[in-house]
């Protein structure tokens, strides 16, 4: 039952993100920078959510208090940071290759788990990983493959990282804090600093608040924003917190692939783009890759030595994830086709 729910979360979660692109694209093209777009859905989601956190908290801020590395994290580094560093890679590098790059993510977990156990990850695992990654390469565009500047590179690797500890932070287990109140009040503190970056000029910072045009018709600039912000935001941050803690952060990591498929849908169905039949099959590797993924058995911890690491070990084996990954002390337009839609993953 855990992991049925978990699975429904992270797809939902998906397919939330991939609406980002069709309606966020009318503010770009009305004037308005990503990163005013981004920093307006963002803060705009943790509003929204604001009643839902205070309701699931009921007075116990000493939770949220407790949880307050977690908040940290969420916020400043896997909303705030991820998206200025994808902005300041796309300004340097395709927006394709910077998306591919980003989306390492699940495979920087593989790799962290590798290096942090000491215990090679299961064949099946990997070979769900060259499945997972290949699809990706073929959903984006193989033109995306390419040699760009370094610095720009190192920028999307690092918006990956971002990404990564997003679904290590909600893996985390909660110690009582609920997805939701995660999920709102991360987005609070990650808008406040993505808007805080534009103000000092980290990044362009642009809005037009007239009519847009959003499929076919004219309408006021808050219809998209309000759309993205409830669907692509509010929902699709505390569905797919949830389903991390359900599933562990490496399996919930390669579900978060498919956001792009359904970006692609998105886009042919509502934006008229193409979907070729690179990108189906593309999304079919995905889909076998995560198959294969979530087939590998669990990967166990290296046994703690001496009694009084057994019952630390008892106490906080919650604290590892199901996928064997060690979670963190508490402390515009692409190569290809569907391009819009693709380029919600830069608005995550």
């Amino acid at each position: 039952m855990k992991q049925s729910t978990g699975l429904v979360a992270a797809l939902a979660s998906a397919a939330s993100f991939a609406t980002s692109g069709a309606f966020v694209k009318p503010l770009l093209e009305a004037g308005w920078s990503p990163a005013a777009a981004v920093s307006a859905r963002t803060l705009s989601a943790g509003l929204l959510l604001l009643p839902f956190v205070l309701w699931s908290l009921r007075g116990r801020w000493a939770t949220l208090w407790e949880g307050r590395w977690r908040v940290l994290g969420m916020g400043a580094i896997a909303v705030a940071f991820t998206q200025f560093a994808y902005f300041a890679a796309i300004s340097r590098i395709p927006v394709s290759t910077a998306l591919l790059v980003e989306y390492l993510a699940p495979l920087l977990l593989v790799l962290w788990a590798w290096v942090s156990t000491r215990r090679a990850p299961h064949a099946i695992v990997l070979l769900g990983s060259v499945l997972a990654i290949g699809g990706l390469v073929l959903v984006i565009g193989p033109g995306a493959v390419r040699a760009v500047d370094p610095v720009g590179l190192t920028l999307a690797f690092a918006a990956a990282v971002g990404c990564a500890i997003y679904f290590v932070v909600g893996a985390r287990p909660a110690a009582g804090l609920p997805p939701v109140a995660l999920a709102g009040a991360g987005l609070l503190l990650g808008g406040l600093t993505l808007a805080l970056i534009g103000t000092v000029g980290l990044l362009p910072f642009t809005a037009d608040f007239g009519d847009v045009t959003l499929l076919g018709s004219a309408v006021p600039w808050f219809v998209p924003l309000a759309v993205v912000a409830i669907f692509g935001t509010a929902i699709a941050y505390a569905t797919g917190i949830f389903g991390a803690g359900r599933l562990g952060s490496r399996l919930a990591s390669f579900i978060g692939l498919l956001e792009v498929v359904f970006a692609s849908i998105f886009a042919w169905l509502l934006l008229g783009e193409n979907l070729t039949a690179t990108q189906l099959a593309g999304g079919v590797l995905i889909l076998f890759g995560i198959a294969a993924v979530h087939a590998a058995p669990p990967q166990a911890a290296p046994a703690a030595a001496g009694a009084e690491a057994g019952g630390a070990a008892q106490a906080g084996g919650a604290a590892q994830a199901a996928d064997g990954v060690p979670v963190i002390d508490d402390a515009g337009a692409t190569d290809g086709t569907a391009a819009s839609g693709m380029a919600s993953a830069a608005l995550r």
